[in-house]
């Protein structure tokens, strides 16, 4: 009993670190990115492929209200899991540091500037009082001088470089899957394919057209872009991975990932 109260005090201060050097607050909120429905981002030759699992709790719910992908500049998209409130937070911190950056400089902001400037702001949450972490992760994907990058952020505030990752629900067997299938030299075709497959992976091997969002952001044209259903649903079929009927399609939608309240 002792233990727990003395875990208890611990709990109840953001800025105490208990004795073995744990912030259980940030832990916490690991915990409610890990209760959002699953976003993968994928860094190919030519761009970057970011990809979000938009299941509706109830199909009375409006698909395109589920915000997952968001575009904070034209060469930037950011994927979310976790409290989608604290994520559009977020989303609109990184778009005015975008617009303050290229005021400022006249230049676009970089991809790795914009991250840092993310997790430091997220970051000033663990040490302050009468404040709470931020209970979500993105990732913050686009072009930096003519080369795709690809970032996470992490409650803790932490930024991390991938090649390939994967944030909520289920992130071990997706990360997983990655590191068996991805190739570098991928093309951003084919880094969409496999962002489908992966987010199937946590979903029996089916996804419907509306219950996923994609986005790419190319060296070509540094310009992010939305992919829409009828580009999506093409793909799905020829991957083989829409619902065997439109029953099974109705009955994904009530997954049990995301069901908490602002947990997407």
């Amino acid at each position: 009993m002792q233990g727990q109260s003395q875990q208890q005090a611990y709990d109840r201060g953001i800025t105490i670190f208990s004795p073995d050097g744990r912030l259980y607050q940030v832990e916490y909120a690991r915990e409610a990115v890990k209760r959002g429905t699953a976003s993968v981002g994928i860094r190919a030759e030519d761009g970057v492929v970011l990809a979000a699992d938009k299941r509706a709790r109830s199909p009375l719910m409006e698909p395109e209200s589920i915000e997952k992908l968001h575009k904070a500049d034209d060469h930037v998209g950011v994927a979310s899991a976790g409290h989608v409130a604290d994520a559009r937070q977020l989303i609109d911190f990184a778009r005015r540091q975008a617009q303050v950056n290229q005021l400022r400089y006249g230049e676009p902001v970089g991809i790795e500037t914009l991250t840092k400037n993310i997790t430091d702001h997220i970051q000033q949450y663990t040490q302050v009082g009468g404040a709470r972490p931020f209970g979500v992760a993105l990732i913050v994907g686009g072009i930096e001088n003519g080369e795709p990058r690809l970032f996470e952020t992490d409650p803790s505030g932490t930024p991390y470089e991938w090649q390939a990752l994967s944030i909520g629900s289920d992130r071990s067997d997706l990360r997983d899957y990655l590191e068996a299938e991805y190739e570098e030299g991928l093309s951003t075709d084919d880094a969409v394919g496999l962002a489908l497959d992966t987010l199937a992976q946590s979903n029996d091997g089916e996804l419907t057209p509306d219950g996923v969002g994609v986005a790419t952001i190319t060296v070509d044209d540094e310009e992010y872009t939305e992919r829409p259903v009828d580009e999506i649903e093409a793909i799905l079929d020829e991957r083989d991975l829409l619902p065997a009927d439109d029953d099974e399609a109705d009955e994904s939608g009530d997954g049990e990932n995301g069901e908490s309240a602002g947990e997407e």
